[in-house]
């Protein structure tokens, strides 16, 4: 069964993990980050995870050839339609996170200074753009079977997911009682702090725009779809 484009995937699974838990988000990096200096440690951390997507994403690509291929089991047809409906969820969080100065955000601290940092899709989640990698993640881990999808959507989705804590953590001991006030205000969870009272939806500060760019993208990523990943983003 494990054959080493497999085995390659599984390191390249593991340094992506180890990456963002056990460097990023461990002691590590402020020591590092201490002797490089702040801008520095951005930039290399930044290298090392374009090395190391490209690594995962190539690794996943040799997964699917068919002497790689490995079934574990076979999705419910209804399984299948769920990134198809997921999809233009996580590509509005995407588009939102984009476009919004978030304190969450890599060199987004300065918009905790800012008289309501919680704005627009940050009233909905403080983690917009993690939020809309779990969707994607999730979604696509349901609807695939093959031990090559199983372990690259899996590690998106774990960094994806433990990333949210880890980022609160870092910035709650950099800037304690500013993050406290954001916190405050947001939640990890979508809606969690609307529906508790301690804020308020407003779709003015998302607007239309956002709205219309996300499905296009969608529309893009149905039409593109079997070109780029070699199967269509539409059951059936």
């Amino acid at each position: 069964m494990m054959t080493p484009a497999l085995t390659s995937l599984l390191a390249a699974a593991c340094f992506w993990i180890f990456l963002h838990f056990g460097l990023a988000g461990s002691p590590i990096r402020t020591k590092l980050a201490g002797r490089l200096g702040e801008r520095t440690w951005r930039g290399l951390f930044a290298l090392l995870s374009l090395l190391g997507l490209g690594w995962l994403i190539w690794a996943f690509h040799l997964s699917q050839q068919p002497e790689n291929f490995y079934g574990l089991w076979l999705p419910p047809e209804w399984l299948l339609w769920l990134p198809f409906f997921v999809m233009p969820f996580a590509l509005l969080l995407l588009v939102c996170s984009l476009s919004t100065r978030s304190p969450t955000a890599v060199g987004g601290e300065s918009a905790l200074a800012a008289p309501e940092p919680a704005v627009g899709i940050l009233r909905v989640t403080r983690h917009p753009m993690l939020w809309s990698f779990a969707l994607w993640a999730a979604a696509h881990l349901a609807a695939n079977g093959d031990f090559g999808s199983i372990v690259l959507f899996l590690a998106i989705l774990v960094v994806a997911l433990g990333g949210m804590p880890s980022i609160d953590a870092k910035r709650t001991r950099a800037m304690p009682e500013a993050f406290a006030a954001f916190t405050a205000r947001t939640s990890i969870l979508p809606f969690a702090a609307i529906l508790a009272g301690r804020n308020r939806f407003v779709f003015a500060e998302i607007g239309w725009g956002r709205v219309g760019l996300a499905l296009a993208l969608w529309v893009a990523i149905l039409i593109l779809h079997p070109y780029a990943i070699g199967a269509s983003a539409i059951p059936g």
